[in-house]
């Protein structure tokens, strides 16, 4: 894992370009796959029946593409941090693509770059990264997306 980023709020705008690096590995299991499932109400096969998933078309369960995505912001927590702020808000994504599947027993970890900084109503700074969550061995990511965040002071 890259060390983690801390920055004061003064300091987010000189952040535009940076790349903060890796995250731990984390692994994805079938246990939360269903949990996942329970959460969402999305029992389908292809993440919540080892058996058929097996003979499926990716040869084991995956996990869900919003399961994947939503790990994003634990990865995020790991990678940066604003230390004298108010409030933090994810404010929302852009260009999401669910771009490879991941089987459970795989290990995903999140690079991001943060791309533009710009100031908001409120004393606040709206933050646009890139994020790509890589799977382990895998030449394709399993998300890309634009992750958007706002910190007030």
């Amino acid at each position: 894992m890259t060390a983690k980023t801390v920055v004061s709020f003064d300091e987010v705008a000189d952040l535009a370009g940076k790349d903060l690096g890796f995250s731990e590995w984390r692994e994805i299991t079938q246990e939360q796959v269903n949990l996942f499932a329970d959460a969402t109400d999305d029992h389908q096969w292809i993440h919540t029946d080892p058996e058929k998933a097996a003979s499926g078309p990716f040869g084991a369960p995956i996990a869900h593409g919003f399961l994947t995505l939503s790990l994003l912001i634990p990865m995020w927590g790991e990678l940066f941090d604003v230390s004298d702020v108010k409030t933090k808000v994810n404010y929302g994504l852009d260009k999401v693509r669910f771009t490879s599947p991941v089987k459970v027993g795989a290990r995903v970890r999140m690079t991001v770059t943060i791309t533009e900084v710009s100031e908001v109503k409120g004393n606040g700074l709206h933050l646009v990264a890139d994020a790509t969550i890589e799977i382990e061995g895998e030449e394709r990511p399993a998300v890309v997306a634009r992750f958007l965040n706002r910190f007030y002071k």
